[in-house]
């Protein structure tokens, strides 16, 4: 098998509907298998996948078990030599899957990712490649100022980055992002303390400190909506999940201060997130 497909769905079925078909539709030359795992959607996705795409590995879980642990599901039973976590949200418009197989088959042993160029629905670039999470730039984001003070965070968030060149980055966008299955039985796939966000720039972080680098390549384009998942959570609430998994990340990879220091401004990143949810 060359190929497994691994997308985490909840409660978008017919972005999860056209994703399907997209690949069904435009996918040749490689031996691929699907899986989808169905966090507990309440929309029907679930019933739709098993009546429209019979051929899809279907996983319903029973609760939202978040995005590492659900993709972490299909890792298991996965049979590729590749693996690629593509979201639902997402969708192909040609044989993009042959030519990253033959992309990978032909790079350096020490690639440990590849994310592609992601397209905007209107077809313009979605910026997609981040620096590594600093405490300096996660503060300007949880106290809002990069709202008012966007410079701030230009470095980590790669402004001037060069969207139409192939190059090493720290991090991709989890929407995309193909490894071969060699390098994630090494380093481990995702750690399952996150729900969602950060999870994903975790285990990049480990490729890199295992001597792998992230590659991301303008060769392969992908459209993504971008959010059709998270954007269902309430402010507050998706704050809540963000503080968490930041805080998992920064005990994890960076100094005991910076844990403290993040943990100790969090409360006001959740009054500023209602007061967002009061003003909208």
């Amino acid at each position: 098998m060359d190929l497994s497909i691994i997308i985490v769905s909840w409660n978008v079925r017919d972005h999860l509907r056209a994703c399907l078909q997209s690949i069904y539709d435009h996918t040749d030359g490689v031996t691929f298998e699907v899986f989808v795992v169905d966090n507990d959607s309440h929309d029907g996705s679930a019933d739709m996948v098993a009546e429209n795409f019979s051929q899809v590995h279907l996983i319903r879980n029973k609760k939202n078990r978040g995005f590492g642990a659900a993709n972490n599901q299909a890792y298991a039973k996965a049979k590729g030599r590749y693996i690629l976590f593509l979201n639902d949200d997402t969708k192909i418009d040609g044989n993009i899957f042959k030519t990253l197989v033959q992309k990978y088959d032909e790079q350096d042993s020490l690639v440990g990712m590849i994310g592609c160029q992601l397209r905007n629905v209107d077809g313009s670039i979605q910026e997609s490649v981040r620096a590594y999470p600093t405490i300096f730039d996660q503060t300007i984001i949880l106290l809002k100022l990069h709202i008012l003070f966007p410079w701030l965070i230009r470095g980590y968030m790669q402004i001037h980055f060069d969207y139409t060149k192939e190059q090493s980055v720290d991090q991709v966008m989890g929407a995309f992002m193909i490894s071969p299955r060699s390098v994630l039985d090494e380093v481990g796939v995702f750690d399952e303390e996150f729900f969602t966000w950060f999870e994903e720039v975790d285990l990049q972080k480990r490729m890199r400190l295992a001597g792998y680098t992230v590659l991301f390549t303008p060769d392969v384009q992908c459209t993504h909506v971008k959010g059709a998942s998270f954007g269902q959570w309430r402010k507050p609430k998706a704050q809540k999940i963000f503080n968490h998994s930041m805080r998992t990340y920064f005990r994890k990879r960076h100094m005991f201060f910076s844990y403290l220091w993040v943990s100790f401004i969090q409360p006001i990143s959740i009054t500023l997130s209602y007061v967002a949810q009061i003003i909208r």
